[in-house]
């Protein structure tokens, strides 16, 4: 190999349960996790060449608890919002996750995840990414969806949601 190498920190967020884990064991480790495990942080490395350049992605596996359920639901969350910004620090870049099947996962980019990756990593690129895509034609997915009214996560939408807006105005440029 020629030329040095290359080192850049990711650091993945997104609602719980919305595909990050899985998106990074398949990306590092090329094997799909069977059973799913709570994370609560997790690094994960991978190495590849491109144009004779080595690189090493060191990513980081976040926890959201944002839009968990349940009893200590709200209290979960206030406390991974408190450790999460301790991942941010030095970051290259973000993905900010959503799960295609919960249309909610979408709204949090808007309402959490975007001003969080701004508030604590401003010069980081952001990258926005749909977990899941399998479930848009998973028929018993698509029943529960149609239950509550509601669709899969449509091109559209993600297109709105990355849509430019006035930093003084917040109105789309």
């Amino acid at each position: 190999m020629e030329g040095k190498g290359s080192r850049r920190k990711v650091v993945v967020v997104g609602d719980t349960q919305c595909g990050k884990t899985a998106l990074l064991h398949v990306f590092a480790k090329d094997s799909y996790p069977e059973n799913y495990v709570p994370t609560v942080f997790e690094n994960y490395t991978a190495s590849f060449e491109i144009d004779k350049q080595r690189i090493e992605l060191n990513m980081w596996d976040t926890s959201a608890d944002f839009n968990a359920q349940g009893i200590g639901a709200q209290h979960c969350s206030s406390y991974y919002d408190n450790v999460r910004p301790l991942a941010y620090p030095d970051s290259d870049a973000v993905l900010i996750c959503f799960d295609i099947s919960r249309p909610e996962t979408l709204d949090s980019v808007v309402k959490k995840w975007r001003s969080e990756t701004q508030e604590y990593c401003p010069s980081a690129k952001v990258v926005l990414v749909g977990c899941k895509l399998d479930m848009r034609t998973d028929l018993p997915t698509l029943r529960e969806l149609s239950k509550l009214r509601l669709i899969p996560v449509t091109h559209e939408q993600v297109r709105h949601t990355l849509m430019p807006t006035h930093k003084r105005t917040n109105i789309g440029t």
